[in-house]
């Protein structure tokens, strides 16, 4: 998989650079999207790997597939990454390029993980908090872990923040033990 990110990236880069050129970013997420889920598919599986389909053949079967969903310039990209043997990869170029339009439309998502559930009025805030710490337009999402004790553990891209009881506890102990 990681082989499949470090392949991936220029190709990501470039397909949000031509989606912001022409002022398609919901058009090619789409795209990528939906091609992304098709190679998971284990009939495309089969394809991309048959010796005996031509780089050219294995793009025109996405660009087919893609048809109702393809941005301006999309078709010409499939062909692009079906000459490069890119395909297999675009799990993580569509990954690669949500990223970077997030990172274009200063927005992240969150993960609040708490130990009971959280109010509305909780999320909100925790909402506003978020916005004004990281700067960006926040989308939160909700979980229960009960083992927490209490508290909150929040992620939010790489950044992690344990505000929770056994994060506290945990920490509390390795200071003891040195």
């Amino acid at each position: 998989m990681s082989d499949h990110i470090t392949q991936a990236r220029p190709y990501a880069r470039a397909a949000f650079e031509l989606a912001r050129e022409d002022s398609a970013l919901d058009a090619w997420s789409a795209m990528l999207a939906e091609a992304a889920r098709l190679t998971g598919d284990e009939r495309i599986e089969r394809l991309l790997v048959d010796p005996q389909r031509t780089p050219g053949d294995k793009g025109q079967v996405f660009i087919d597939l893609l048809e109702e969903l393809l941005p301006e310039r999309g078709a010409n990209f499939l062909m692009v990454l079906a000459r490069q043997q890119r395909l297999p990869a675009l799990a993580s170029l569509s990954d690669l390029f949500e990223a970077e339009r997030a990172e274009f439309e200063r927005r992240v998502s969150v993960e609040i993980v708490s130990a009971r559930p959280l109010d509305e009025a909780q999320k909100d805030k925790l909402a506003q908090a978020l916005k004004r710490r990281l700067n960006r337009e926040i989308t939160i999402t909700t979980s229960v872990d009960e083992t927490l004790l209490g508290g909150v553990v929040i992620r939010a891209g790489d950044t992690v923040i344990d505000g929770s009881a056994r994060g506290r506890l945990a920490r509390l102990s390795s200071i003891l033990n040195h």
